[in-house]
């Protein structure tokens, strides 16, 4: 797990990686900051709810266009200075969101957002191993990506309690503002980060009758098992609020709790399984699955939802880190982590989008165990054609 212009004996530079942490925190947060919001800005702006849902489905599907684009385009440009003007670039579109007058304003403000997480995802997923010694890059993944759990438990609800006291203009801006403070602390913290240009070229793969690692046979085995894990979680977890009030009959209390108890369960989940998949992560990957497949399968069958919230919660979380590890021990590289980011947001719409059809046509009970049925495949997959086909397991 070595990366262009770094030493292995590179000192810990874990300033560097807490920026980065809050930085993923921050994207997430304004990626999903419409989820509370919903009803007051299509009601300020004009538009029915189901087009203010435009404000998630078009930034979750740029960032996953944005994310290799950018890999591409900007492979020789140091990785500090992408990932300072993807930050500077997040924080205008905050603002932009905030002073929005009109709907068209606001959905541009939301694709700039996407290009924004999209780019620094790719760039800040796999950078651990280029901020600390070999042996701390699993804790290093870990720390960089419980922004994300966080954003869910913490980001989220706060943004949603701001609007109810200061509207949701105020939310927006905050989030600009915390964009721009962040800005600062990742220019103090991060050290240069030479792209492509500055590093020995490699042999070409052509000499070696090779292809790119980011082409091989084991980063497409990750990429199926992104798309089946993330469009599974993400087909059932959509309508875990629908599904534990009409089910369960959780009133908001009940659910809210739960929820909660998830997203806690989703940051433990993510340290546990990046200590553990940094020394092997097929057989996490597998156990992550299977721990979802039980939660989602006995969510109708016997309740418990709390205790299956958790469960639940213990397993997605562990799941980008355990996947980000493995695309690094197989060598897939920044190309390879950008599209893993595509594959992951592509798969969060394709999940949402068949577990409506799901509700719609079946029941609300069925996505759970379309959800369960997809986790198992995943744990299939990994389990078999991993064993073969994947390198680092």
């Amino acid at each position: 797990m070595t990366m262009t212009g770094v030493s292995a004996s590179t000192r810990a530079r874990w300033p560097a990686v807490l920026s980065v942490a809050v930085g993923t925190f921050t994207i997430v947060t304004s990626e999903m900051l419409p989820v509370g919001l919903l009803t007051s800005i299509a009601s300020a702006l004009g538009v029915s709810d189901g087009t203010a849902g435009l404000m998630m489905t078009a930034p979750g599907l740029v960032a996953a266009v944005s994310a290799p684009v950018l890999a591409i385009t900007t492979r020789r440009l140091d990785r500090r200075t992408t990932l300072l003007a993807l930050m500077a670039l997040l924080a205008v579109a905050n603002l932009a969101g905030a002073f929005a007058q009109s709907y068209p304003v606001m959905l541009a403000a939301r694709l700039l957002t996407g290009v924004s997480i999209g780019g620094f995802w790719a760039f800040a997923a796999g950078i651990g191993v280029r901020l600390v010694p070999e042996r701390a890059v699993g804790r290093a993944t870990s720390i960089i990506l419980a922004g994300v759990s966080v954003a869910s438990v913490l980001g989220v609800p706060a943004a949603t309690f701001v609007s109810s006291f200061a509207g949701w203009r105020t939310a927006f801006a905050a989030m600009g503002v915390l964009a721009l403070a962040l800005l600062a602390l990742l220019a103090v913290t991060l050290p240069p980060l030479p792209g492509e240009s500055a590093a020995p070229r490699p042999e070409p793969a052509s000499t070696r009758g090779e292809r790119p690692a980011w082409l091989s046979g084991p980063l497409t085995v990750i990429l199926i098992l992104t798309v089946l894990i993330v469009a599974g979680h993400f087909a059932a977890y959509t309508y875990v609020r629908p599904f534990l009030e009409q089910v369960s009959d959780a009133g908001p209390g009940l659910v809210g709790t739960a929820l909660l108890l998830y997203g806690a369960a989703g940051v433990a989940g993510n340290f546990a399984a990046g200590a553990l998949a940094a020394r092997d992560p097929k057989p996490v990957l597998v156990v992550l699955a299977v721990l979802m497949a039980l939660a989602t399968a006995a969510l109708p069958l016997i309740g418990l939802p709390l205790v299956m919230l958790v469960v639940w919660g213990l397993g997605y979380g562990g799941v980008g880190v355990t996947l980000q590890l493995w695309i690094m021990r197989a060598g897939g590289g920044e190309m390879g982590t950008a599209l893993f980011v595509g594959a992951f947001n592509v798969s969060i719409a394709l999940g949402a989008f068949a577990g409506g059809r799901v509700v719609d046509g079946v029941s609300i009970s069925a996505v759970m165990w379309a959800g369960a049925g997809l986790a198992v495949l995943t744990a299939l997959v990994a389990g078999i054609w991993g064993r073969s086909r994947t390198t680092g397991s």
